[in-house]
């Protein structure tokens, strides 16, 4: 008998300390922070109940099981061979991103990225005394939908004298591109040309919606891996985002002793409990994932038609990766902006498309990583706002 796995019981999160649930009102549905509604794997909280029984919670270093999990789970999903060496244990990518700005430039230089993009992306130059420059992906209408593709030209014309970094998003947040090994290469070359190492954030690679294959940027050519640095995490993948485990694949010896020297005194070892974790998601979490992922293509596909349908003068991406679909309400004629109109007249919390830089703007982010009812109910109270402005 196959194993049964739920998405649709809506956990009551209100009470407990969720940012996502508590930054708002009782009355507002929070479709804003990549954060899914999900329990965790039931393998992942059996090993942390059996943890927690234990009873001790003292200073832990990174556990090799961990990091064997890791490299085995790098070589069976995306057939990406990497040696336990290169693993390094992080706490985060949000710390991740403003830690490689901090090792790899100096004050003053500056970081190209592509926008829209994570947020993060854009603050964590500027903490670090860098500039960051923002080249805008090219928007793509096709019929109903917007796609976005790379503007080459564009990208390497803002690789100045002082460009030392590439945060590169892939898949992209928030418009969902996973890029095919051709553009990936291609965005290499120039980097690479133009000695600019590439940071490659892959922290949405498991959450591929099409079947398709996800290409690490890395794992292309050794001469991109001798100049790259990989984030990931198990944290959107199984829905561990406040048990703070993450890591950078770094191969190349010299990045890895500059990454863990800019480190030292500063970021925090990853919590116990967090490695716990990950070591079961990795290796006993990936039936969940099937299953998880058959169940977000699904709420993709109801969105998107409930959108067509129901929401004139809105477009939306079709997300190849992550579970956050990227609303264009520019032509909806939407008074003010789109993301307090429907905080204030739906008491639907989306992101603020201006919070993702360059291209932002007249756009919201939606994450349809919650049960279907919820996902729903949400665009339903957005469509009567819509309807009654």
């Amino acid at each position: 008998m196959s194993e049964h796995f739920d998405f649709d019981t809506v956990i009551d999160r209100r009470h407990s300390h969720s940012i996502k649930w508590r930054r708002y009102g009782d009355d507002v549905l929070p479709m804003w922070v990549a954060d899914m509604d999900f329990a965790s794997p039931v393998p992942v909280l059996r090993a942390l109940q059996a943890r927690i029984a234990h009873g001790v919670f003292g200073y832990e270093g990174p556990h090799p099981d961990l990091i064997e999990a890791i490299v085995a789970w790098l070589a069976r999903r995306y057939g990406w061979q990497v040696s336990p060496e290169a693993i390094v244990l992080l706490p985060g990518l949000v710390s991740g991103l403003n830690l490689v700005c901090r090792a790899y430039g100096y004050i003053g230089d500056h970081v190209v990225m592509l926008t829209p993009v994570y947020p993060p992306f854009l603050t964590a130059p500027p903490h670090q005394g860098l500039v960051a420059d923002q080249v805008p992906l090219r928007p793509v209408a096709d019929g109903p939908r917007w796609r976005y593709e790379i503007d080459y030209e564009a990208f390497s014309a803002a690789i100045g004298p002082r460009t030392r970094i590439f945060l590169h998003c892939h898949p992209h947040n928030p418009v969902g591109r996973d890029y095919t090994p051709a553009e990936l290469e291609r965005l290499a070359t120039i980097c690479l040309e133009r000695d600019v190492l590439i940071v490659s954030d892959e922290i949405h690679a498991d959450l591929m919606l099409n079947g398709q294959h996800h290409t690490p940027m890395a794992a292309l050519a050794p001469a991109i891996a001798e100049r790259c640095v990989t984030l990931m995490a198990p944290s959107k993948t199984f829905n561990l985002p406040g048990l703070g485990c993450s890591f950078a694949v770094v191969t190349n010896p010299r990045l890895r002793a500059r990454l863990e020297q800019a480190a030292a005194g500063i970021v925090p070892h990853v919590n116990a409990l967090g490695m716990i974790a990950a070591r079961a998601a990795y290796t006993e979490g990936e039936a969940w994932l099937t299953a998880l992922l058959a169940y977000l293509r699904a709420n993709r596909e109801a969105l998107l038609a409930f959108v067509d349908e129901h929401m004139p003068g809105i477009r939306c991406t079709v997300p190849e990766a992550t579970y956050l679909a990227w609303l264009d309400c520019r032509q909806a004629e939407i008074p003010g902006n789109p993301y307090r109109f429907f905080l204030d007249k739906a008491r639907v919390a989306t992101q603020n498309g201006t919070d993702f830089g360059r291209g932002g703007e007249g756009f919201i982010r939606f994450n349809f990583g919650c049960p279907r009812s919820l996902m729903l109910e949400a665009l339903e109270r957005m469509t009567k706002a819509l309807h009654h402005r």
